[in-house]
């Protein structure tokens, strides 16, 4: 049973290791080194609103036979999933360079060499694995290395410098420290993923699960998505234990594999590279796969992994991903405004028509949104409009 749980895991470890990138490396380490425990609580409730919209995805992906973007075509029309693919698109590949960058700092950081040449190498890497005869099967057995990588390397982190639980759990109870509340919403934004959880129908279709599965198809969901949970809470939890009380602030992600260097001597800098390349390297396949498979869909080309069209959309992602990161070496600030300016519109929207198209009958039929899922989606709603009114207001007062 357990050989069998962990072969059909892949959709929900692909989602998890999507979402978790050199982003939310960097930030969850910060607000751990900063503001030690105290903000433990978020990554539960980023969790809990993640659940929620994965498991509709999930459900969405298992009781139709169209895909999510075809759903908001027969909806509202062919305009609503043009704006649901293209915004995707281009959020996706407005932040790939930072995936990109994330990847190649930590080999050429590692192995020598310069920055330029590991992410030209890395980028062949990536859109190499979409020639292979099931591009599915292959980004599933990457995502779960990657997956498999990071969570050894920060449980290693836990083991050698244990915590004070007393401590960790006084961590849950809610409270914004004074001068958090940006880094807050910025972990919330990175760790409530509503691409990702869009995805998540596509990944369940593309699994072949059927609608009779529904309940290992939402357990594998959930899964994943709880592992995303605890990577966070172990890297916050290890800078709050390790850096808080040294007062070493966390400027980039490199600074937290150097202050780790008291508890894996000189393997330290190593550890924290390979799972600064696991997270990036994962987020950069998956990040990639989401922009190109909707788009690819909402242009009516088709959405099988395997297909010309999606092949192609993938590559150029990951091309515009590189390019920005060989021209500029990270991530321009007129990309992150500009990804920010589609966000404001896009993803409430697409978060919108996710939460109304779990609670149609005629679509969803026995797999609807219960009372419980609605509660926490309009709340997840609530969060996606506020951060989008937090962005809106950042870009026209900026």
């Amino acid at each position: 049973m357990i050989r069998r749980w962990f072969k059909s895991l892949g959709p929900g470890l692909i989602t998890a290791a999507l979402v978790f990138g050199p982003g939310s490396l960097t930030i969850t380490s910060k607000l751990g080194a900063v503001y030690g425990y105290n903000l433990l609580w978020v990554i539960i409730v980023a969790a809990l609103l993640m659940l929620t919209f994965t498991g509709m995805g999930a459900r969405i992906g298992l009781a139709s036979d169209q895909s999510l973007i075809s759903l908001f075509r027969k909806k509202w029309g062919n305009a609503a999933a043009l704006i649901a693919g293209i915004s995707i698109f281009f959020v996706t590949a407005a932040f790939q360079a930072g995936n990109t960058v994330g990847a190649g700092l930590a080999l050429s950081e590692s192995l020598g060499q310069t920055n330029g040449l590991w992410i030209v190498v890395i980028s062949l890497m990536a859109i190499s694995l979409m020639f292979f005869k099931s591009f599915y099967k292959i980004l599933e057995k990457v995502m779960m290395i990657m997956v498999g990588i990071m969570l050894i390397s920060f449980l290693f982190t836990l083991i050698i410098a244990p915590p004070v639980w007393s401590e960790v759990m006084a961590g849950l109870n809610p409270s914004i420290p004074q001068g958090s509340f940006i880094l807050v919403i910025a972990l919330v934004a990175s760790s409530f993923s509503i691409a990702g959880a869009f995805y998540q129908s596509y990944l369940v279709q593309e699994k072949g699960w059927e609608k009779g599965e529904a309940k290992d198809a939402l357990r594998e969901s959930y899964t994943g998505i709880v592992i995303l949970g605890l990577i966070s809470s172990m890297i916050m939890i290890s800078a709050a234990t390790i850096l808080y009380p040294k007062g070493v602030t966390v400027t980039s992600a490199g600074d937290i594999g150097m202050a780790l260097e008291p508890v894996y001597g000189k393997f330290s800098f190593m550890v924290f590279m390979i799972g600064l390349f696991g997270a990036s390297f994962s987020s950069l396949l998956g990040n990639a796969s989401i922009g190109g498979t909707l788009l690819s869909d909402a242009l009516s080309l088709g959405r099988n992994l395997n297909g010309t069209p999606v092949k192609i959309l993938i590559t150029l992602i990951i091309i515009i991903g590189a390019s920005i990161a060989l021209i500029f070496g990270r991530l321009p600030l007129e990309l992150i405004v500009f990804a920010q300016g589609i966000t404001i519109f896009a993803v409430p929207f697409i978060g919108l028509g996710l939460f109304l198209i779990g609670n149609d009958t005629s679509i969803m039929g026995s797999l609807k949104n219960n009372t419980f899922t609605n509660i926490i989606g309009v709340i997840g709603l609530l969060v996606l409009f506020t951060l989008a009114l937090s962005n809106a207001y950042s870009l026209f007062n900026a």
